[in-house]
């Protein structure tokens, strides 16, 4: 690698990094006050254990479900970590429907550990361990990334990794704070949305033009979520684990109105950000062959190449919720509803909201970025293309 041909590139990579680091050990600066209290697990811990032996075992198969067994398990399990590390118990694992956890011999899980003035008064396995599929699967997805992308793979694990440090240790903290979550998902995206373009396409009017067309896209459909919303009483309280979120409002500054709004900016950013790039880089593309071409013409070409991705991206965000509430669609499509009842159901008309404001979002990214880039790419002041 040709570290001059890079110069710009590393340096924007570096710094990314070291911003990436100071949001990180600010965090703390913004809210401080630690985890909330589990009031239905006080007394609880959590530990990672292993299953040496099954001395008994009573299961029978489901008469309705495949492949569930129900029944329990008499096994001898040994904590690996904490302070009753390498202690041997023996624990009953009930195996029901909800909590199917059948174990073997060798098993990696995480054990509920319920203590009682002082003392272990009962032990339950709680889950399997699962840290190290997840940690493997998360180094496949970086290691495929760096081999097909090369240095620009490089560039978007480091932008993708910001944005994830921007969400979790600059949106999360404000919004615990009592910063208004429209607020925070707006200052978020706009540090993301700039980060990742400036170090994905450079210093340029292309990557101002596709940062512009992301922040109005994004924008317009937190914007058009939260009106619909409020227009249909669906602030944010009749979320699904509304309760929660309602207990961590209390003792916390967590504002509940605008999560919802939160919730569209951060999940449409990156399809919103991937369109403008697109039609950005088409454009000045287009431009830098034929000198020649007007404003009026270049934005025409951006508007057919973006009205082919709309085929496609119009469908991105509501396959993407649809995807994410499966289960609530299976109940629904089950359920001996209503049509009245259907259709005004809570959770129906947020997931509808927030794809239908999503896919908005996107599709108006188009026109916003063809114009903005058809002008900047003929005008000869400024950035370099």
């Amino acid at each position: 690698m040709e570290i001059k041909k890079y110069k710009t590139d590393i340096i924007f990579v570096i710094v990314t990094i070291f911003l990436g680091l100071i949001i990180i050990f600010s965090s703390k600066l913004i809210f401080d006050s630690g985890f909330i209290k589990d009031k239905l697990n006080q007394g609880v811990e959590y530990y990672e254990s292993q299953v040496l032996d099954i001395s008994k075992e009573n299961l029978q198969k489901d008469k309705y479900i495949d492949d569930i067994e129900l029944g329990y398990q008499q096994i001898k399990l040994k904590i690996l970590d904490g302070p009753y590390k390498n202690q041997e118990f023996k624990v009953i694992n009930n195996i029901s429907r909800l909590y199917n956890t059948k174990v073997k011999q060798g098993s990696k899980v995480i054990a509920s550990v319920y203590i009682t003035d002082g003392k272990i008064s009962d032990i339950a396995i709680s889950s399997f361990k699962r840290s190290q599929v997840l940690i493997t699967m998360s180094v496949l997805f970086l290691i495929t990334i760096l081999l097909v992308g090369g240095f620009k793979g490089l560039k978007a694990i480091v932008s993708l990794i910001f944005t994830i440090v921007c969400v979790i240790y600059l949106m999360l903290p404000l919004m615990l704070r009592g910063v208004s979550p429209i607020l925070s998902s707006i200052l978020v995206a706009t540090i993301s949305i700039t980060v990742t373009l400036l170090l994905v396409s450079g210093m340029s009017k292309k990557s101002f033009s596709a940062i512009i067309g992301t922040l109005m896209g994004v924008i317009i459909a937190g914007i058009l979520a939260y009106l619909f919303g409020k227009w249909g009483n669906l602030s944010g309280i009749n979320m699904t684990d509304a309760e929660s979120m309602m207990y961590i409002s209390e003792n916390t500054g967590l504002k509940i109105k605008g999560i919802m709004f939160a919730g569209i900016l951060i999940s449409a950013l990156g399809a919103v950000m991937d369109v403008a790039m697109s039609i950005a880089s088409a454009i000045f593309e287009i431009c830098s062959l034929n000198k020649n071409i007007t404003i009026r013409e270049l934005f025409k070409s951006g508007m057919n190449i973006g009205r082919d991705i709309i085929g496609t991206m119009s469908n991105t965000l509501i396959l993407a919720f649809a995807g994410g509430s499966l289960n609530v669609l299976i109940l629904i499509y089950s359920s001996n509803m209503s049509m009245d009842r259907l259709l005004n159901l809570d959770i129906l008309g947020t997931e509808l909201i927030q794809g239908l404001a999503g896919s908005t979002g996107i599709i108006l990214t188009v026109p916003i970025t063809a114009v903005i880039a058809s002008y900047l790419s003929k005008n000869k002041k400024g950035l370099k293309i």
